[in-house]
């Protein structure tokens, strides 16, 4: 119960012990056995986040075993070790530790957090669930019945419906272009072997990132390190190469009986590491970010009524880049809705953004900037991912300069290079009045 008090305390405080985020002070830590992780040390509370990540993600499911990846993380917290899964759960909360798991397309996660004076046992805990999980079958059959009832709910779901079609269009046979959660029947298929074999892919320090924030030394972080990673092979399965983006301009309307109806729309992208990037994260903030004074959401639901909502975003996953945006609407005016989308990509990249809307924009994203680092684990997320998309350790003190330093001259050029509008494909998921697939 000591333990548990405290716990509750340390998190209900670190939000508030945390440095004001244009001081955060950023070490990168080398460990005696050569592992690097960027580190944050706050003792103000007795407690530490450690965020773990291991490039390659679902993308690395052998083929015919799509979702190996996905179910081999959620069964990490099933047990390891000596421990089956109740014995498991029981150690984590006696410790009043956290740990979860997750695996998307470019990434595995394991994020940690735990106190100070339980530190060595949790990482001996986390150690066990990194090299020595069990997959025992009984964990097995029950985490793969919740998959597979995720993926029915998916199969009914429009929004899936259309992020499904839109990936094999976009990406084909390219492991983007299948979910990373499998199907129904792949999953249904897969075996205890696999699990381990999805295991031993993923778990390497050739695609590892760490992040660490918290109450914890450069000289105990070294040694958590060792303690926790050391024994990791040196390289994991090889990650595939680019996934070329293959969707072409359109529409294609997929039949579905439902009052509204749901959209993706998108192209190729840019990637995070191309120089106009700046340009098209501001670039995007104006045309659908997700504020109101965006100019999709003025023109399609301000000044028409045609949605609730209607956003873009630039996706630059690893291995691919696309720009991407989604909206829901009646089925009687989801094509005047497509029409005015349309028009407005074709407006923005013919006619470029205004002095106020690049000043305005500017003024939202670097004020909304400090918001993101609202806690241990949040900051600890950040360090891993700058690491994984390589930015440079100051990059938390620079990136509002980079964001401040783009010219109008400069945005409504990017503009005009990565706005497509002939190449802009609706995916359109319903019983759409007036509108039909080109393709």
């Amino acid at each position: 119960m000591k333990a548990l008090k405290l716990v509750t305390a340390a998190l209900a405080a670190c939000f508030l012990a945390l440095p004001v985020w244009a001081e955060v002070k950023i070490k990168e830590v080398t460990s005696p056995g050569g592992i690097t992780a960027w580190l944050v040390e706050d003792h103000s509370i007795p407690f530490t986040a450690l965020e773990l990540r291991f490039r390659g993600g679902t993308s690395l499911d052998k083929p015919g075993k799509r979702g190996a990846t996905y179910l081999m993380a959620g069964l990490l917290e099933e047990g390891a070790g000596p421990l089956a899964a109740q014995d498991y759960a029981r150690t984590v909360e006696s410790l009043a530790a956290g740990f979860s798991y997750d695996a998307d397309k470019d990434t595995v996660s394991i994020s940690a957090q735990f106190l100070s004076e339980n530190r060595d046992q949790a990482v001996d805990l986390l150690r066990q669930t990194i090299h020595e999980p069990r997959f025992d079958q009984d964990a097995l059959d029950r985490v793969r019945a919740q998959v597979l009832a995720g993926l029915r709910a998916d199969a009914k779901d429009p929004n899936d419906i259309a992020g499904r079609v839109f990936s094999q269009m976009a990406f084909g046979d390219h492991p983007y272009g299948t979910e990373g959660n499998g199907t129904i029947e792949s999953v249904t298929a897969l075996t205890r072997q696999d699990m381990f074999d999805a295991h031993d892919a993923v778990f390497a320090r050739d695609r590892l990132y760490v992040g660490a924030v918290g109450d914890i030394t450069e000289a105990e972080l070294g040694a958590l390190l060792d303690t926790l990673l050391g024994d990791l092979p040196d390289a994991g399965a090889p990650i595939p190469g680019p996934a070329e983006v293959t969707i072409e301009g359109g529409v294609t309307v997929v039949d579905y009986d439902t009052p509204q109806s749901v959209a993706l729309f998108g192209h190729a992208g840019i990637e995070r590491d191309d120089p106009r990037y700046f340009a098209a994260y501001l670039l995007n903030q104006i045309l659908g970010g997700g504020s109101f004074d965006s100019r999709l959401m003025s023109e399609v639901r301000e000044k028409r009524g045609l949605t609730y909502g209607v956003y873009s975003y630039l996706v630059p996953r690893d291995l691919g880049a696309v720009y991407m945006g989604s909206v829901a609407s009646a089925n009687g005016k989801i094509a005047e809705t497509v029409e005015v989308i349309q028009t407005e990509w074709a407006k923005l990249a013919a006619e470029g953004v205004t002095e106020k809307e690049l000043e305005d924009a500017k003024t939202y994203l670097t004020g909304a900037y400090p918001l993101r680092f609202d806690g241990n684990s949040r900051i600890a997320s950040i360090l891993a991912g700058m690491q994984m998309d390589d930015l440079p350790i100051d990059y938390v003190a620079t990136r509002n300069d980079k964001v401040n330093a783009v010219t109008l001259e400069e945005i409504n050029k990017v503009a005009s290079e990565i706005l497509l509008p002939d190449q802009l494909h609706f995916i359109v998921v319903g019983r759409p009045e007036g509108l039909q697939s080109t393709n």
